[in-house]
């Protein structure tokens, strides 16, 4: 069995992973990921200040964007985001 402190390593470590995935395939449209799997790079944004809120730690939206999409989200959509079909 696997202790709590080494389970939210574990999940933060597969957390991390799962960002660097979307930051190194920018040829993933968050349009395909919201059809394919109901998230985006946004969901994951808009989660993590929501849980930080139930965590009262307050987490500036734009900031966690940043940091999920690895730069600047107007930067990401200039270089990456493609025009809907």
């Amino acid at each position: 069995m696997i202790d709590d402190d080494k389970m939210r390593s574990l999940e933060a470590a597969t957390f991390r992973r799962l960002v660097s995935h979307l930051q190194n395939n920018t040829d993933l449209q968050n349009i395909d990921l919201m059809n394919l799997a109901g998230f985006c790079r946004n969901c994951l944004s808009k989660w993590m200040v929501e849980e930080g809120k139930k965590m009262d730690v307050s987490l500036d939206y734009e900031k966690v964007r940043s940091e999920i999409y690895g730069m600047d989200y107007s930067e990401w959509k200039k270089k990456y985001q493609k025009p809907i079909k």
